[in-house]
């Protein structure tokens, strides 16, 4: 059975593609997967270099994005369409899509339009296409099951962009980070880039400290300047997940608190927010309380690494002041990562057993979504396909699922 690898990301300095594309580099993604991707673009040609640097001390890879000088400013639909006809692979493009797709809503947030009519300036400009696709690019390549991260600095301040003087952190950075745990960093200046926060936002499945693992690679990815307050690096950590309970239980918390006076579209949020900020699960009960109030039980489950910033969700985003927690344990079958082939692009899958037996196949809905949206088909149908095939390719209890594992 092949061991999955998972990684977590050190975001103490902030992030931004450029230092992202280097501590992949540094953990061992070829430079080549990575301008493979980038060249595939229908674009002028940007070529990229690798520089060994030091920051405080400390050995990092800075990739240079080399692009010839440009005035375009492309909308979202602009890159869109650039994407879509990229000869890239399916998962590389998807994900490339997804992430300037966030970036597209957020800004249309901060400058009140809609996604569509934003016209990208810095993050639509060549070297941060290169980043954002290099960047999927790498993490495609590394094929992790899971990948965690800090707390973001954001820095602080004020800087110059293309509509003049921004407050730090710039109004889309928090857009595209609204519900994950950060902070300003010891750094009086921009810490954390829009293309840099909207990757994260992307590929990152839980904010927390490193998670139990066996620790294989170490990867540090360097920025342009070098402050005196910090080593102004990206670390990312790859491994092998270590410190689970031996068997299908695990251990966890069920944070639950009643509200009765929140407005009822607030909710949809909340739970959002939650599952970013490191839930395994988050779900309402209706309930009736004294007086016959209506009034909903809020559920949460989370492992003990990620209670402070779901207590933190919960406090800013509903109307409770209190909450109980309790130590719950949970059975769960063995998961294993894939994706199928649909319609010419890739779909996410989730196979699941006991004891080597596959017994629960399921495809990620986002992904069939994302897919639907593409293809203008209606997603029951992009749906009754991809299931189709996750079955043709995951056939129950015929197969073994550390065979599945190793395809």
């Amino acid at each position: 059975m092949l061991s999955p690898m998972i990684g977590w990301l050190d975001l103490s300095a902030g992030a931004s593609g450029d230092m992202l594309l280097g501590a992949l580099v540094d953990a061992g993604v070829p430079l080549e997967v990575i301008a493979a991707a980038v060249s595939a673009l229908p674009v002028e040609p940007v070529t990229l270099t690798e520089e060994a640097v030091t920051r405080h001390g400390l050995g990092a890879t800075r990739v240079h994005v080399h692009a010839p000088a440009s005035d375009v400013h492309r909308t979202w639909a602009d890159v869109r369409a650039l994407l879509t006809t990229a000869a890239l692979p399916g998962p590389v493009r998807d994900g490339a899509l997804a992430v300037f797709e966030r970036l597209a809503v957020a800004e249309g947030r901060v400058h009140r339009v809609t996604p569509d009519r934003v016209h990208f300036h810095e993050v639509g400009a060549l070297d941060a296409l290169a980043d954002v696709v290099g960047v999927v690019a790498g993490f495609e390549h590394l094929g992790l099951t899971e990948l965690t991260a800090s707390p973001v600095a954001l820095g602080s301040g004020s800087a110059r962009g293309a509509h003049g003087v921004v407050p730090v952190p710039g109004p889309a950075v928090l857009e595209l980070l609204a519900g994950v745990p950060v902070h300003a960093g010891p750094v009086p200046a921009e810490a954390c880039t829009p293309t840099g926060a909207a990757l994260l936002a992307a590929r990152v499945h839980r904010w927390t400290t490193l998670p139990p693992m066996r620790v294989t690679r170490v990867g540090s990815g360097a920025g342009g300047r070098d402050p005196v307050e910090l080593p102004n690096v990206v670390r990312l950590v790859l491994g092998e997940p270590a410190g689970q309970p031996e068997g299908p239980e695990t251990e966890g918390l069920l944070l639950e608190t009643n509200v009765d006076d929140l407005d009822p579209r607030l909710w949809p949020g909340v739970l959002a927010d939650l599952l970013a900020a490191g839930a395994s699960d988050a779900w309402l009960t209706p309930i009736l309380m004294k007086k016959g109030r209506p009034a909903h039980t809020l559920s949460v489950l989370c492992r003990p690494a990620a209670v402070a910033a779901v207590q933190a969700v919960v406090f800013a985003g509903t109307s409770t002041i209190g909450l109980r927690v309790q130590p719950v344990r949970k059975v769960v079958l063995q998961r294993v990562p894939g994706s199928v082939e649909v319609l010419g692009s890739r779909v996410g899958v989730k196979v699941a057993g006991l004891d080597g037996q596959v017994l629960n196949v399921s495809v990620e809905f986002d992904d069939v979504a994302a897919l639907a949206r593409r293809t203008g088909l209606p997603v029951k149908e992009v749906l009754r396909v991809a299931t189709a095939a996750a079955h043709a390719a995951h056939p129950g209890a015929s197969g073994s699922l550390a065979h599945r594992e190793g395809e």
